[in-house]
């Protein structure tokens, strides 16, 4: 799918659709199938940003579940650190087939012949860096969560995807579920009612989460390009466990707010349709594991959702994360006022909501939900290696598509965005001991009237 086959395409489809007056739907086809059959000989060539341990596990082989049928090949892998550079390099030639250039850089990856796409599996603060960097290069994104973790990266690359008309497709592999889309429709026709309160956690007893020790030992400055690494971080002393275990320092990931809560809720956003909270307010600490970490390995914030000019409509969510006690697992669930949506189990149920008899005594109207199951045929992956789970095997699956279809994805760049307001505000919360708040106006996080910055 190169630029000249793109160009002769969209010629072709114009052509067609402009003579003697014809449409595609008028001849009986859609326009999307029609692309698609235009498009079935042309090869979307995809780049690897990132031979990092989610690509590894969980991209790659989602990726090679779909690409003979969808026609899309892995030409390039990019990774500044040589031994991941190679090992990728080794990674994917195994699993092509073929060749697969090793590039030291994304300068080098973006010169790579008839390049169309590019997988993103960098560090959590690297992904809207990176992001910007390939739709400028002319390719389509897939991008790891989170998306960003500052405002201006944030919107920078809000700004770029739109202007560029790329294909981008976020990591929140949520919005590809059958369960997940049986609920936002639920919630969405107007049969669970109004949102009242969402609960989230995700806990979890893995000492070694997020730790390399083994890779922190083995690494040097010069198997690297640390400058690079920085990627408009602020300039710092090389430090191997910051590059390899990134996600327990700050500003190199938020921890907690960015891995997980990004995903849960994302869902907040689309089942609901609100775009940020209102607010947030945070508490928490590093009370277990006492191993250099600047990020909390317990953790608890409370936000607000609802319309900016109407304060007495809204909901709470409230999310809370631990490292030390599994206890609880992983749960999402919704009220209303005439039951639960609960997606850890895939089940709507009247649980908790008023009944017919209560409503009628106080005058009211019961909204009673029938029970019924969403889904049974998916589970949400907790553990470090997640394999290709069919979350992750039908997102990007979904991506492909979109970028074989010219459609959009979906979790594209609005979702991400969405996203990254949130756990910013988390964030800010956490680390000021103050109520974060968005100002709509300027697009900044506000903590004290402040603005929050790294």
């Amino acid at each position: 799918m190169t630029s000249t086959k793109k160009t002769r395409r969209e010629f072709l489809q114009q052509s067609l659709m402009a003579g003697a007056g014809l449409t595609i739907t008028a001849m009986g086809m859609p326009a999307s199938s029609y692309a698609r059959i235009l498009g079935a000989n042309d090869r979307v060539n995809v780049g690897l940003v990132g031979f990092s341990d989610r690509a590894r596990q969980a991209l790659m082989p989602s990726f090679f579940s779909h690409n003979k049928e969808l026609n899309f090949d892995l030409i390039a892998v990019s990774d500044i650190w040589n031994r991941r550079r190679e090992e990728g390099k080794a990674f994917l030639e195994q699993k092509t087939g073929h060749q697969v250039q090793a590039c030291i850089n994304n300068d080098e990856l973006y010169r790579v012949k008839n390049l169309d796409a590019v997988f993103i599996a960098s560090a959590d603060f690297q992904h809207a860096y990176h992001t910007i960097e390939a739709v400028k290069n002319k390719c389509d994104v897939y991008s790891e969560k989170p998306f960003a973790e500052t405002m201006e990266d944030a919107r920078n690359a809000l700004k770029a995807v739109k202007e560029s008309g790329k294909i981008m497709q976020v990591g929140t592999q949520r919005r590809s579920g059958t369960s997940y889309h049986a609920a936002a429709n639920f919630i969405k026709e107007g049969k669970f009612g109004d949102i009242t309160m969402v609960e989230m956690t995700w806990n979890v007893n893995q000492p070694g989460r997020w730790r390399r020790p083994d890779l922190v030992k083995s690494i040097r400055e010069s198997d690297t390009d640390w400058k690079r690494f920085l990627a408009g971080r602020p300039n710092d002393s090389w430090d191997p466990r910051k590059y390899l275990e990134y996600r327990l320092f700050w500003p190199y990931s938020s921890g907690i707010f960015g891995q997980w809560m990004t995903h849960q809720i994302d869902t907040v956003h689309w089942f609901s349709g609100l775009k940020h909270p209102r607010s947030a307010v945070a508490n928490g600490g590093i009370y277990m594991w006492h191993d250099g970490r600047k990020n909390p390995d317990t953790l608890t914030a409370v936000f607000d959702y609802g319309p900016a000019n109407e304060p007495e409509k809204g909901f709470q969510v409230m999310y809370s994360s631990r490292f030390h006690n599994s206890a609880g697992g992983t749960k999402e669930i919704y009220y209303s006022n005439g039951g639960t949506i609960d997606m850890s189990t895939n089940k709507i149920s009247s649980t908790g909501g008023l009944t017919e008899k209560e409503a009628a005594e106080m005058g009211m109207h019961a909204n009673l939900l029938t029970p019924m199951t969403l889904s049974s045929q998916e589970k949400v992956e907790t553990s470090a290696n997640t394999g290709g789970d069919p979350l992750t095997s039908a997102h990007v699956r979904n991506w492909m598509t979109s970028v074989r279809e010219r459609k959009q994805p979906n979790a594209p760049i609005e979702a991400a965005y969405s996203h990254s307001i949130a756990l910013i505000m988390g964030n800010a919360a956490y680390r000021t001991g103050m109520k974060a708040t968005f100002d709509e106006a300027t697009q900044e996080v506000m903590v004290g009237g402040k603005v929050f910055k790294l």
